[in-house]
């Protein structure tokens, strides 16, 4: 099973670079798409409604923000939104997909790097998240995190770290939460399991030459319920177009 990650900061934009004709020919089985700027009504043109595919979309109450959507090519079992918390359900940042015992996630992190006040809101989200995730994995269910998590976790994960360690995104509390996901819940960074190399990036500041001289950051993630750790066959970040500042994180599973 190969399950995509893809922020495409705006779905629409996004479909102009050849991000859907992409996805015919990549062999994904699931795309997480977040930041989809789009509410649903918006996009009944053939371009978004690819033969083949089932599309399920979590929109923002706020038009042209946000947003979270999931193609797949079988039909979910079930489908739901949200997480129970404002923040997330009316800025559409949390959908799933279950396909037997297995749940695929999109979800969209807030950035925190706007204001203090967006970094508050980001922590309030942080905060509201981890013992909803403590309960899933105590609950043992499978889980397919797919999303931009607007954290990078170590040094290794983004280029200019030094400079970084006040800023969103890079923060000893961030990162701390991500640890304790991972050390203390269980959970797994399923590209790390196979790719422990440096500057490998998903995401690159729209400034200056980022892309260009890879100056980037990894924010985007597969995080798996320890079952699946085995499961993970390998990782790869996209980079051979590029639909969006977010590259497509694919990974393959044997499922």
């Amino acid at each position: 099973m190969r399950i995509v990650s893809a922020n495409l900061n705006g779905i629409r934009s996004a479909a102009t670079k050849g991000f859907f004709t992409w996805l015919e020919t990549s062999g994904v089985d699931i795309v997480c798409i977040q930041e989809t700027k789009a509410q649903e009504h918006q996009l009944a043109a053939e371009t978004f409604n690819p033969s083949g595919w089932h599309r399920y979309f979590f929109d923002a109450v706020r038009p042209g923000y946000s947003g979270t959507a999931i193609y797949s090519r079988q039909k979910p079992d079930r489908v739901s939104t949200g997480l129970g918390f404002e923040l997330c359900d009316t800025e559409g940042r949390w959908l799933e997909a279950q396909f037997g015992d297995l749940t695929v996630v999109s979800l969209y992190l807030p950035s925190g790097s706007a204001s203090d006040a967006a970094q508050a809101r980001k922590d309030a989200f942080l905060l509201e998240l981890m013992p909803i995730l403590k309960a899933r994995r105590a609950a043992g269910e499978k889980l397919v995190i797919c999303g931009d998590w607007n954290i990078a976790h170590k040094e290794i994960d983004l280029k200019n770290w030094r400079g970084n360690q006040k800023n969103s995104g890079f923060l000893p509390r961030e990162r701390a939460w991500l640890t304790q996901l991972f050390d203390e819940v269980g959970y797994v960074d399923a590209f790390r399991v196979v790719d422990q190399r440096a500057e490998r990036y998903t995401w690159w500041s729209n400034r200056g030459q980022a892309y260009a001289n890879n100056v980037g950051w990894r924010i985007d993630y597969h995080i798996v319920s320890p079952e699946l750790g085995a499961l993970i066959r390998s990782a790869d970040i996209y980079m051979g177009e590029k639909f969006s500042d977010h590259a497509p994180l694919v990974i393959d599973y044997d499922i």
